[in-house]
């Protein structure tokens, strides 16, 4: 374990003394006493008790393999034990910290197999929040707070046929576990609202990658006799109500960062009302699935994050919440080589930044950015001709690339960035001839290799 923060002397004046730290409490016990006496238990979430009905709930669950609490516990425990033991029996009958029941997916206790942590987490987490749903009051939403920091696995996207999306995204278990949790419990997930939890002279914002905000999930349980629909209904309500959602959010200035993430909400609100959207092999749609349709109809990464900062350096913590909406993560965006993240701080590459030996057909994870920086580079080294090849070989991702130039045009134009809108309405206007000279290549004939014999 690393240590991203300094010892500070209790006994000073300066942050982080001992008088500071009582105050803190001090004002949050005067601040929330309402006369009535609080109960802490210590109780196993996915085992039922005699709690009673009717009951708010507001939880931070654990973050899948983040963070073991338990083995982490154990640095104080051995401490507190010792001192407040007989104050406390119950709480400390045990020589360390219970770790058998505690709810993470690491492999390490179940004989380094991931996918049966995996199993231990996914089963733990659904029976927890099944409980929850018995014991929820119904005039309340259940308030989970997540902060998970994302990751990607390397399974491709659903109905993509064994190959990455042509967003080049990938999914995260982490997320995806979360929200598939809910929903089989029988939960509607009505928001998904951004929360800045860090001070802005945290430590560690300046110096490391690190989270920003966590993200409140706002649900409520789905009715029993909730419809189920197909993935056309599903879509169809979706183009209806989330431009309206958005537009909502928008105009409350959600800062595009954060209203990326919180946009998640009513889309998954339209998924999660339906007791199950089948495809059309009868097969239930996956999370995975839905989020990979939700963002179809927001704007890509790229293009928020641009609008927000064009080139310019921005937090790590923002890149990362707004990774989370779009299901990647920074790492991944780093890796299609689109991002530089260092020092907790994180910029899109100019297009001048781009290796020089780049390769279309080699490129197995291609963001349509990266597709229209590329042909934009193309273009003004190598003329219409040149961009025609690249055309080529990118297939049918240039009328994608060409419609994100239209969209960066305006973002450009709109904010006054006249030298880089000049780049986007380049391409634009002179599309047509690229894929002219594009398709024309197509059509001649290779060229006849001569055998020669003895």
């Amino acid at each position: 374990m690393n240590w991203d923060f300094a010892e500070v002397n209790p006994l000073s004046d300066s942050t982080g003394n001992f008088i500071g730290a009582i105050d803190w409490v001090a004002e949050v016990i005067e601040s929330s006493a309402c006369g009535i006496p609080g109960i802490a238990k210590q109780l196993d979430a996915t085992v039922t008790d005699n709690s009673p009905n009717r009951i708010v709930i507001s939880t931070d669950p654990p973050y899948y393999d983040n963070i073991g609490y338990a083995d982490l516990s154990d640095f104080f425990y051995v401490w507190l034990r010792r001192s407040l033991g007989s104050v406390y029996p119950n709480l400390f009958n045990t020589l360390v910290a219970p770790k058998a029941q505690e709810l993470v997916a690491t492999p390490y206790r179940f004989g380094g197999d991931k996918h049966e942590a995996q199993k231990f987490f996914e089963k733990g987490l659904g029976k927890a929040f099944e409980q929850m749903r018995d014991f929820a009051h119904a005039d309340y939403p259940l308030i989970i707070y997540y902060a998970f920091k994302q990751a990607e696995t390397d399974e491709p996207s659903p109905r993509s046929n064994g190959h990455p999306s042509p967003e080049g995204l990938r999914a995260s278990t982490g997320w995806e576990t979360m929200l598939e949790g809910l929903i089989q419990a029988g939960f509607s997930i009505t928001g998904t609202l951004p929360m800045r939890t860090e001070l802005s002279n945290r430590a560690i914002a300046s110096n490391t990658n690190a989270l920003a905000s966590l993200i409140a999930l706002v649900c409520r349980p789905r009715p029993e006799n909730a419809p189920s629909a197909t993935r056309r209904q599903f879509l169809n309500k979706l183009k209806q109500e989330l431009p309206q959602a958005v537009a909502k959010l928008q105009k409350a200035n959600i800062a595009p960062v954060d209203l990326a993430q919180a946009s998640i909400g009513p889309g998954m609100a339209v998924f999660s009302r339906y007791s199950k959207v089948l495809e059309a092999d009868g097969t239930p749609l996956r999370v995975r699935t839905a989020l990979q349709l939700i963002n179809q109809l927001l704007a890509r990464w790229g293009l928020i994050w641009f609008e927000q900062y064009q080139f310019s350096e921005g937090r790590y913590g923002d890149a990362e919440t707004l990774s989370k909406a779009k299901n990647t993560s920074v790492q991944g965006l780093v890796d299609s080589g689109i991002l530089n993240a260092k020092g907790g701080k994180v910029r899109l590459l100019r297009r001048e930044e781009l290796p020089k030996d780049w390769n279309a057909a080699s490129d197995d994870r291609l963001p349509d950015w990266e597709a229209t920086q590329y042909l934009i580079r193309t273009l003004d080294q190598r003329g219409e001709t040149g961009a025609a090849e690249l055309l080529a070989e990118l297939g049918d991702r240039g009328e994608v690339a060409r419609d994100l130039a239209y969209r960066l045009y305006s973002i450009c134009d709109r904010l006054g960035w006249s030298q880089e809108a000049i780049a986007y309405n380049s391409l634009v206007i002179s599309y047509p001839e690229i894929a002219r000279l594009a398709a024309r290549a197509k059509q001649q004939p290779a060229p006849v290799q001569q055998e020669l014999g003895i």
